[in-house]
C-alpha cells in the first residue's frame, strides 16, 4: 500500500514531506491530516533535521479537504465535527510553529486548505503554472481554520476579496499579494528550493528559531485564541443545511440551490 505522506531526509538535514495522493490531487482527509501531524512531530524531535520542505506528488500541491470526507463528516454531530476540525487546526498550528525553517514547494494548484498549508510555511516558492483559490463559500462553507494564516500572509484587504469571490489567483498575483515569495518556471523549481535550503543551512539552528519567534510572537496569542472560534465555525457550517447542500451539489456536479 502506498504511503499517503512521504518523508525523506537527506544527508544535509533537509526533510521533504510529500503529500502522496496525486490521483486525488493531494486532497487531504482525516487519515492524511493525522499522518502529516505525526511526521511533523517526528521532525520536531529529530535534531538532525534542519530544514523542512513541503510539497505534493504529481502536478498538484494540494486541493485542500477531500470533499467526500467533508460530506461524510456533515452527517456527524456538531461536537464530532468540532473534534475533527480541531485536528486540522492543530496541524496548521504545528506547521506554522515549527522550530525548523519551512519551505512550501508549490508544484501546482493549491485550493482551500492547500492554501493554508502554503501560508503556514516560512517561505513559499511556486511555479508559473500554480493557481490558488479559497473556494469554500461556493460550498456553503468558509476558510475558517486556515484564515489566521492566510490573512497574515496576504492581509485583510486581499482576504476580503478572495474569501468572498472564491476566484482563482494566478501565480503572479499570489506573488504580488505576498502569498508566495517567488514564481519560477517548472524546470527550475527543484533547483530554486535546493538553493534556498542550502542558504538556510548556513544559519545557526538556535538563531533561526529565535528569528522565527521574533516574527511570530506578536501574533501567536491572537492566533491561538482564534483557533477555538474557527473550529466551532466550520463545525457549525459543515452540519448546516447550506453546507450540506453546497457539498452535495458540488459532488453531484450541479448548481447549489442558492444559484438561480
Amino acid at each position: 500500500m502506498t504511503d499517503t505522506v512521504l518523508l525523506h531526509t537527506d544527508a544535509h538535514g533537509v526533510a521533504t514531506l510529500t503529500i502522496n495522493r496525486a490521483e486525488k490531487h493531494n486532497a487531504f482527509d482525516d487519515a492524511i491530516i493525522a499522518e502529516l501531524t505525526a511526521k511533523l512531530e517526528q521532525i520536531e524531535r529529530d535534531d538532525a533535521v534542519r530544514v523542512v520542505v513541503l510539497t505534493g506528488a504529481g502536478r498538484t500541491f494540494s486541493a485542500g479537504g477531500d470533499l467526500n470526507w467533508m460530506r461524510s463528516m456533515a452527517k456527524f454531530s456538531e461536537k464530532e465535527n468540532m473534534e475533527d476540525a480541531l485536528k486540522l487546526a492543530e496541524l496548521m498550528d504545528l506547521l506554522d510553529g515549527s522550530s525548523k525553517p519551512t519551505i512550501a514547494k508549490v508544484n501546482g494548484p493549491a485550493y482551500g486548505g492547500g492554501v493554508g498549508l502554503v501560508a503556514c510555511c516560512d517561505i513559499a516558492i511556486c511555479t508559473e503554472a500554480a493557481k490558488f483559490a479559497l473556494t469554500e463559500v461556493r460550498l456553503g462553507l468558509v476558510p475558517a481554520v486556515i484564515s489566521p494564516y492566510v490573512i497574515a500572509a496576504i492581509g485583510e484587504r486581499q482576504a476580503r476579496r478572495y474569501f468572498l469571490t472564491a476566484e482563482a489567483i494566478e501565480a503572479k498575483e499570489a506573488y504580488h499579494m505576498g502569498l508566495v515569495h517567488e514564481v519560477v518556471t517548472p524546470d527550475i523549481l527543484d533547483e530554486t528550493v535546493n538553493m534556498l535550503a542550502a542558504s538556510l543551512l548556513k544559519g545557526g539552528p538556535k538563531a533561526l528559531l529565535a528569528s522565527k519567534r521574533l516574527v511570530s510572537e506578536q501574533s501567536m496569542a491572537e492566533r491561538k485564541a482564534l483557533m477555538k472560534k474557527t473550529v466551532k465555525l466550520i463545525a457549525e457550517l459543515r452540519t448546516s443545511e447550506e453546507g450540506q447542500e453546497g457539498l452535495t451539489a458540488f459532488l453531484e456536479k450541479r448548481n447549489a440551490d442558492w444559484i438561480k
